[in-house]
């Protein structure tokens, strides 16, 4: 026994020796980050933004679960979308191209409003009405030849009334021509993402039997789209340009201080319409938009939006038979939707990830630093969901060499539901400036003797 204890001293010293013997590397620990997947509880959000913030993508069937049950609706083609995301909660003949009516005024209204945004265009501007403008037919006929009206009241004309007569104006107002706004109408249309059948061929959504004289040459056929490219094109008013829900709002309104009888607004459900007689029993509350639409050839159609409990969402009705029937209808998808779904907060912005706190960084001052999300993350899920909503994370790449600076992004966050994934960026919360060379030697040195004392340790 005694032998064997004096043996193991020289072995150990042997050992010793042999370890430090090694050539000594200056370095920093290796910041490899292993994926790691786990489920989450999402809690209610009590208030959330009314329109959405993030860039809309095409309403799709990778959403938040498109409705297998069958609602009924007596039209030709529907969508009910969430503002937010554009996530479909419901879909009938979707991307079927149909005649859009006035439906086609949201993208004048786009165009308008853009041009403000851009200070090419001013509310307090002067709008002159031509000939062609106060003969268009159909919906206003408020506006004689030469008549001047700021451009704010034209637009209260299309967005009250729609007006035919200011909608003309103002395009020719933008665009010089109605024929060149059109082509304008087109290239936004391919810009915002809108299917390869959205087409336009004048500002109003007319057809080419009612503008007469007036058709547009370069622009044959007529103006079509589909249910989803309606929501796509609402979706994204509703990003750019909120302020459209200042006029979409309104029940009723004078255009001139001396007209004797206001514009009644299209849209029955207007929740200002609650107290009124004759729409009442249209009024929805949270409703405040968006666009009517009616041609023979069309017939009845509305894309409304309205809000709840934080949550907005975007109803799209086309090809009704009659008047009522596309509020009656657009009433059955907005109630699926809020009373099917409900926007929940899956992850808060700054949140610290278990499962990836920190992250190894070589050459630094520190060796590590700490995450969190640069974002939160929102969404419209079922009501009651709870862990199928699952998050994976993952670091950026096995190698974090310093400086690395607060704010930069070191990892990822995805988060899956419903066949749809969201990326959230992981970003340091510290700076970590490059250590000088004698800091890294030392370092070194004193993660070599460690490693020397734990493995003579793991001998015995």
């Amino acid at each position: 026994m005694r032998k064997w204890k004096k043996h193991k001293k020289y072995i150990a010293s042997a050992v010793a020796s042999l370890l430090i013997g090694q050539v000594l590397i200056v370095g920093g620990a290796s910041g490899t980050a292993s994926a790691a997947t786990v489920k989450v509880k999402a809690t209610p959000v009590p208030t959330a933004s009314a329109a959405p913030t993030a860039a809309p993508s095409a309403p799709s069937k990778a959403g938040a679960a498109v409705a297998a049950v069958d609602l009924k609706l007596d039209a030709k083609a529907a969508i009910l979308i969430d503002a937010a995301s554009g996530d479909v909660l419901y879909e009938m003949n979707a991307d079927t191209a149909l005649p859009p009516a006035s439906m086609a005024k949201m993208m004048t209204e786009y165009l308008t409003l853009e041009s403000i945004q851009k200070g090419t265009l001013k509310w307090d501007d002067i709008v002159t009405t031509s000939q062609y403008a106060a003969t268009i037919g159909g919906s206003g006929g408020l506006l004689a030849k030469g008549e001047q009206l700021t451009v704010k009241d034209m637009f209260y004309a299309m967005s009250i009334d729609s007006a035919n007569d200011a909608t003309v104006a103002l395009a020719e107002k933008i665009g010089d021509t109605e024929e060149n706004f059109a082509h304008m109408m087109n290239d936004k249309a391919k810009a915002l993402g809108l299917s390869k059948d959205a087409y336009f061929i004048d500002a109003t959504g007319l057809d080419r039997s009612d503008l007469k004289t007036f058709a547009p040459a370069s622009l044959p056929g007529e103006t079509i789209f589909t249910a989803r490219d309606a929501a796509l094109l609402a979706q994204s008013i509703l990003r750019d340009h909120k302020e459209i829900l200042d006029f979409t709002k309104i029940p009723s309104k004078k255009l001139r201080d001396r007209d004797k009888t206001a514009m009644i607004n299209w849209d029955w459900m207007l929740e200002g319409n609650k107290d009124i007689t004759n729409f009442k029993k249209y009024a929805y509350t949270g409703l405040d938009g968006l666009k009517t639409g009616h041609t023979d050839n069309a017939g009845y159609c509305f894309t409304g939006t309205a809000v709840r409990n934080g949550m907005r969402i975007i109803s799209v009705v086309m090809g009704t038979a009659m008047e009522s029937k596309r509020f009656e209808e657009s009433r059955k998808l907005l109630d699926y939707g809020f009373n099917n779904f409900e926007t929940k907060q899956v992850i808060a912005e700054k949140t610290t990830i278990d499962s990836l706190k920190f992250v190894q960084i070589e050459k630094g001052i520190t060796s590590e630093v700490p995450l969190v999300t640069q974002t939160g993350l929102t969404l419209v899920v079922k009501k009651g969901t709870d862990d199928q909503i699952i998050k994976t994370t993952t670091a950026m790449n096995d190698k974090l060499v310093a400086p690395i600076k607060t704010g930069d992004q070191l990892g990822t966050l995805t988060v899956a539901y419903n066949n749809k994934s969201h990326s959230i960026k992981l970003i340091a919360t510290e700076e970590v400036k490059k250590a000088s060379w004698i800091r890294l030697l030392f370092r070194s040195i004193g993660h070599f003797f460690a490693s020397v004392w734990k493995s003579i340790k793991n001998l015995f």
